[in-house]
């Protein structure tokens, strides 16, 4: 049985890709949290990648899609629409 991802793991990857996914276009914010498939959440520990708006694959460049995993921990793409600070 494959063994969890620790939350420390994560946390680890986060920090080492960070600037990497944040610079793509679109790419809004980063989290820790459960993974969403098909709508339903997950037990399972990732990088939770927050964009814009989902783009369909097929629309975006090679260094614009966000890879399924990371060093073996996976992503999870998420439509957050726009984020502003609060004034």
């Amino acid at each position: 049985m494959e063994e969890p991802i620790s939350v420390e793991r994560v946390r680890e990857i986060k920090a080492r890709y960070e600037q990497e996914l944040l610079s793509k276009p679109n790419v809004v914010g980063l989290g820790i949290g459960y993974c969403e498939v098909r709508g339903q959440m997950t037990d399972q520990i990732g990088l939770i990648v927050m964009v814009r708006r989902k783009v369909p694959r097929t629309q975006l460049a090679p260094h614009e899609v966000i890879p399924p995993e990371i060093e073996g921990v996976p992503t999870d793409v998420r439509e957050v629409g726009e984020v502003r600070p609060l004034n």
